[in-house]
């Protein structure tokens, strides 16, 4: 045999040995697969949990941007952590923990809520302002909320909250249908700076809003939900 032909028979000989490494059937290490429960990368549960609502990188969509450091400055990391776990009932914001429903282990709840403090938190954001609280402290008066409506709100959203040109319906039967009276204050307060809404510090020029004025413009708007939205006629016409 040639010094050639010797060459090639070695190279192949070595290269069937190389296989025999791994019982023939065993996946290789790093060819195996992670059981959906053992994810923990902030990157893949949010992208998988998260972004379909609150956009990706947290910039906001169907739902708020979580990304805005005016929001996670107002709400503390429990508070979080509890609407990721739980979800909101009666809304479109679903349980994401096994122990509610969800399909997500309690250390992935910790790995998204974390990470969403982590990357997109601000220390200092609401440093010399007074935001109001996160949960209302009192209860709110709807007729009062009408006259802060007035004030704060009309110029974008029009009277009635039926929409302006430069904010959306937000007295819609559906969409007050699909927003609690936590998320509408959440709103108020962070605003959406994603779509162009101010936070509660920049509907009036030099007049921020008061707490109390929070939760009476919350008050007002939850008094406008009806009994079944979305539906165009009466219940008496169906009868006919």
């Amino acid at each position: 045999m040639n010094r050639f032909a010797y060459l090639c028979a070695f190279a192949v000989l070595s290269l069937l040995l190389s296989g025999c490494n791994s019982p023939h059937g065993q996946p290789q290490k790093d060819t195996e697969s992670i059981a959906p429960s053992e994810v923990l990368e902030f990157a893949t549960l949010y992208g998988e949990n998260c972004s379909g609502c609150h956009g990706a990188q947290g910039r906001g969509g169907a739902a708020l941007a979580l990304a805005d450091p005016v929001y996670l400055a107002i709400i503390d990391e429990h508070a979080m952590r509890s609407v990721v776990a739980n979800g909101v009932h009666g809304t479109s914001m679903p349980a994401f923990a096994q122990s509610a429903g969800g399909m997500l282990t309690d250390k992935q709840i910790d790995v998204i809520t974390s990470g969403i403090f982590s990357r997109w938190a601000r220390k200092g954001t609401l440093e010399g302002s007074n935001p109001p609280s996160y949960a209302a402290k009192a209860t709110g008066d709807a007729a009062q909320g009408e006259v802060v409506y007035g004030t704060y709100c009309v110029s974008c959203h029009g009277r009635g909250g039926q929409g302006g040109p430069r904010g959306s319906a937000i007295t819609d039967d559906s969409y007050l249908a699909l927003v609690s009276d936590q998320g509408l204050r959440t709103t108020v307060i962070a605003g959406r700076p994603e779509l162009g809404a101010p936070d509660w510090r920049g509907n009036v020029a030099g007049k921020p809003m008061t707490d109390q004025e929070v939760t009476d413009v919350v008050a007002w708007l939850a008094s406008r939900r009806v009994q079944n939205p979305g539906q165009p006629y009466s219940a008496s016409n169906y009868a006919h």
